[in-house]
């Protein structure tokens, strides 16, 4: 695996593989190694290529990732609109969380206010295997084709949508239908 070249590494990495400056000269040392005839031709172009990759390292700015709160160790996690929630809310969600053989260690959880301004694509990075949203969620999440209570895969990851979770909280019938669709997505009979 060391001994492989970029070309080669094409194939197994599905990212874009990024040269630092760092690196650069690194490189070019073990490339005159292997190949005297190419070090002529490459430190003519060394200037070059460095002036560019200096511009590229610079264009590539990486936006924050989104910081998910909990320990999410199922890779479950759960968007509500509130941007805090209350102490009862909060009993009723380790209640359900426990019900379905979770914990709140098992899952992660992000407000709306902590998603806002974030894309589908820096969501997708999280990489959550299933994804609850309560409430109502300003992002781009919103642009699925998903409709409250119905289970629906996208790739590799389930989403469940429902009423926030204080509507749910007072809403015995809410309670019944979140239930119901969570015994199917955890697979509960």
């Amino acid at each position: 695996m060391e001994k492989s070249t970029l070309g080669q590494l094409q194939y197994i990495l599905p990212e874009t593989i990024f040269l630092l400056e760092e690196d650069l000269s690194q490189l070019a040392n073990e490339s005159r190694s292997n190949s005297p005839q190419l070090s002529e031709l490459q430190d003519s172009n060394q200037k070059k290529d460095n002036d560019k990759l200096s511009a590229e390292v610079e264009e590539v700015i990486l936006p924050d990732p989104i910081k998910v709160r909990g320990q999410f160790e199922k890779g479950i996690l759960i968007l509500h609109e509130e941007e805090t929630l209350s102490e009862e809310v909060m009993e009723m969600l380790v209640k359900i969380l426990q019900a379905v053989g979770h914990s709140m260690t098992s899952v992660g959880m992000l407000s709306s206010v902590e998603l806002d301004g974030k894309s589908l694509e820096d969501f997708k990075t999280i990489n959550a295997h299933t994804v609850l949203k309560f409430g109502r969620i300003k992002h781009p999440i919103n642009s699925l084709p998903i409709h409250n209570y119905q289970i629906h895969t996208e790739e590799e990851t389930e989403y469940l949508f429902a009423d926030a979770l204080s509507i749910i909280a007072e809403d015995k019938e809410l309670k019944v239908k979140l239930w119901t669709n969570l015994k199917t997505l955890f697979n509960i009979a």
